[in-house]
């Protein structure tokens, strides 16, 4: 396959030449990885040809830059830009991964309604175009928002269903759809406790990502290797690949990733009853998810510390703790409008609405419902109850 520089890419694109499968080409690998000037720079070549697709795709390489970077506000508004903006066939095929990294956006703000709705628009738009790559890409992501909100059978569904697309149709496809599978599988088996799959299929993941030397996913799965250690109370071993993954989150800007690394140190610390520690892991937590806005990081930061206290006895910090969760839990609306009880906080099987609103699966199927209890509330009007 040619290796297409930006220099190259720019020459192409004021002499208006493209050679046959360009397009997916760009499309599918240089606009994932191409960095933050170039999308710029890019930006500003397609104003002055005034050509819409090519600004389009400027600001979709923007979006998934600043993603990276877990810039998430700004992702979202260039997202937006993207769907807002006019142009032809290629444009319209790029909707389905804006609407992606859009949900990816609001899934790093742990927005998880709106996260869920930008989901459900890429995959229709991976159907409609018959892009299996795109809908590979989204059944990861479902699975990560899935073992957020803590239903782990769903979780592991979604990833499994992007390795069987792998394997039916991923011949010519880059291992790296592999590799994002088997990573996305191997967090979901950790959840569940299955250690031994977990640690299968990220062995093999992290081979793929050695080989492609993709820093990104060597991180991922360094810290996913941290936390089986960690749950398998092994902290000597989890301490080290928590410190490598660190490194290269801290090196490429994955702040997101960082954030998660500290929590994971934490509760290791927390299994040596080195409070001190733990706190002070929690604290830099807590400032990257306060810089990122990640409200559900924030939640596990107070919940952490809200266990030191009441272990420690110190009353004032407990209470402050206890109102700080519960703020954050208001803010994150993380209940069931049915039976008003909490979720996100055990495993859990829930269901999705085609509004998006979320609800204990169990709550739906003893009492039914005609349409979403929570858009119909929010739909009445004052004066008329």
């Amino acid at each position: 396959m040619t290796v297409i520089t930006f220099s190259l890419y720019k020459d192409l694109l004021k002499e208006n030449v493209w050679p046959s499968g360009y397009f997916s080409i760009l499309s599918v690998s240089l606009y994932q990885h191409v960095p933050l000037q170039y999308a710029l720079e890019q930006i500003d070549t397609a104003r002055e040809m005034e050509d819409p697709d090519y600004l389009t795709e400027g600001y979709l390489n923007l979006a998934r830059s600043n993603e990276k970077l877990c810039d998430f506000q700004k992702t979202v508004s260039y997202c937006q830009t993207c769907l807002n903006m006019q142009g032809t066939t290629v444009s319209l095929q790029l909707n389905g991964q804006v609407c992606l990294s859009m949900g990816n956006a609001y899934l790093g703000l742990s927005v998880f309604q709106k996260a869920l709705e930008s989901y459900e628009k890429a995959l229709r738009y991976a159907h409609n175009n018959d892009d299996k790559m795109l809908e590979c890409r989204v059944c990861c992501s479902l699975g990560n928002i899935y073992v957020q909100l803590k239903d782990y059978e769903k979780a592991l569904f979604f990833p499994c269903k992007a390795a069987e697309l792998v394997n039916d149709y991923g011949k010519s496809w880059s291992l790296k759809y592999r590799a994002m599978s088997q990573f996305h599988m191997s967090v979901a088996y950790r959840k569940l406790e299955r250690l031994p799959d977990a640690m299968g299929c990220c062995e093999e993941s992290m081979k793929i990502a050695l080989q492609h030397g993709d820093r990104p996913l060597q991180a991922l799965c360094l810290l996913n290797f941290a936390d089986i250690h960690r749950c398998r109370h092994d902290v000597n071993k989890a301490f080290p690949r928590y410190e490598s993954a660190l490194g290269i989150m801290t090196e490429i800007g994955n702040r997101l990733g960082q954030a998660h690394v500290y929590l994971g140190v934490a509760k290791c610390w927390l299994l040596q009853k080195e409070y001190d520690k733990s706190l002070e892991s929690l604290e830099r937590a807590q400032e990257l998810a306060d810089g990122m806005g990640n409200k559900l990081c924030s939640l596990k930061v107070h919940s952490l510390r809200e266990g030191i206290y009441r272990n420690n006895k110190q009353q004032e910090e407990l209470r402050e703790q206890v109102v700080k969760f519960l703020q954050c839990v208001e803010e994150l609306e993380l209940y069931c409008g049915m039976c008003g009880e909490s979720i996100g906080d055990r495993d859990q099987k829930l269901q999705a609405l085609p509004c998006s609103h979320i609800f204990h699966l169990k709550c739906l199927q003893t009492n039914g419902t005609k349409g979403c209890p929570k858009c119909f509330k929010s739909s009445i009007k004052p004066g008329f109850v």
